[in-house]
């Protein structure tokens, strides 16, 4: 279900849920379906960490996940592995600074498709725009744990940046974002705010889901 306006995409961001199976205490499938049941927006499988799933095991996995979204109308996008992302005819990519260029990422999935990358500044914000991103990912906006090279965390400096310097793209915060705090970043002017570990660590998936929902809302 390839979103096809910046509006509709702007929605889809509200409750952007990030997982693969070494984020998951319980299976990945029951997880994104308590998940999609809380309130989740927009789906990103993302098989990276220690244990992570390889080869034809990472693509079934994929190939599930895809499936579930579909069935719940949740758009699906795929973390970095373009040729997955083609294989899978996932909604989009997303895709961060040490990845191919968002040129050469287009052309090979095709314009209907949706490409989020992953910004640290504001040149690097425009190279993306000039480049045909559809949306941003900012953060870390608090610090976290779950990605293990990530940058420290900024605040919502860059996001308000942004907006100030008058970027309409829309633009999701990730990092640290639990329900306590996601208010914030909406105030600071992303669309949405995307999380792991808030989700799918919680002790109810479907409570967690449902209150990152209600605090973005």
């Amino acid at each position: 279900m390839t979103i096809c306006n910046t509006e509709s995409l702007r929605k889809s961001l509200k409750v952007y849920f990030i997982m693969g199976s070494p984020n998951c205490k319980d299976n990945p499938s029951t997880v994104l379906k308590e998940a999609i049941e809380g309130g989740i927006t927009l789906f990103q499988f993302r098989e990276k960490g220690t244990e992570a799933l390889t080869g034809d095991e990472k693509v079934s996995l994929a190939k599930e996940l895809q499936q579930i979204c579909r069935e719940n109308q949740i758009p699906f996008i795929v973390n970095d592995d373009i040729q997955l992302a083609i294989a899978l005819d996932s909604d989009g990519v997303h895709i961060g600074q040490e990845d191919e260029p968002i040129e050469e990422v287009r052309k090979k999935i095709g314009n209907d498709k949706i490409i989020g990358v992953s910004v640290h500044s504001y040149d690097e914000a425009i190279t993306a725009l000039q480049g045909g991103a559809d949306y941003f990912g900012i953060g870390p906006v608090f610090p976290t744990k779950t990605k293990e090279d990530a940058k420290p965390s900024s605040g919502t400096k860059l996001i308000e940046e942004l907006r100030a310097r008058g970027l309409p793209i829309p633009i999701v915060g990730i990092g640290g974002i639990n329900a306590e705090n996601a208010g914030t970043v909406i105030k600071a002017g992303a669309d949405g705010v995307s999380v792991i570990t808030a989700i799918s660590h919680a002790p109810s998936v479907i409570q967690a889901a449902n209150a990152l929902r209600k605090s973005v809302y």
